[in-house]
């Protein structure tokens, strides 16, 4: 058997980290939560297990809060204020640790304006599209929201039922 010596570079041995908001609401006594689901080809026909909280991917050089309100910002189009409740962070499977801040709020899902990425497509086609990074939002009920959400994110929907006292 037989290894490779390569260098050690903390820039690619460091998980990958990212921060975001869990928007929530109260309608008519019932807790709901704001879902985006990304944009692009990838995701076009995945529900299930596909949707997000608003978030994105920081380094050092940013607090993880200013990051969660960045990615939030250009993900919907929408500024967040106000008291904002530090969630304990989740791990995803791939290493990924995602910081999260609960904030109650409400916003009309029909005016998300998000940002757009470039990637080539379709595959080896030399053609770069434009796509946005979440395509759709929507407000959903706890229940329908551990089903929607990425497997990785249930802590925070779980936590946040703890908050609230709601179910």
């Amino acid at each position: 058997m037989s290894f490779v010596n390569l260098p050690l570079n903390p820039i690619h041995t460091m998980p990958k980290q990212s921060a975001g908001i869990l928007l929530f609401r109260f309608s008519a006594g019932i807790l709901q939560v704001l879902l985006v689901h990304p944009g692009g080809p990838f995701f076009k026909n995945k529900n299930a297990g596909a949707w997000s909280i608003p978030k994105g991917e920081f380094d050092a050089s940013e607090q993880a809060l200013d990051a969660a309100k960045r990615e939030f910002r250009e993900e919907t189009g929408f500024d967040v204020k106000g008291n904002f409740i530090e969630l304990r962070p989740v791990v995803l499977k791939s290493g990924k640790k995602i910081f999260a801040w609960a904030i109650e709020g409400d916003l009309d899902t029909a005016k998300i304006l998000s940002n757009f990425f470039d990637m080539e497509w379709p595959p080896r086609s030399g053609i770069k599209q434009s796509f946005p990074e979440i395509d759709k939002a929507e407000w959903f009920g706890i229940e329908t929201a551990k089903v929607k959400i990425n497997e990785g994110q249930l802590g925070l929907l779980e936590q946040l039922v703890l908050i609230t006292d709601f179910k």
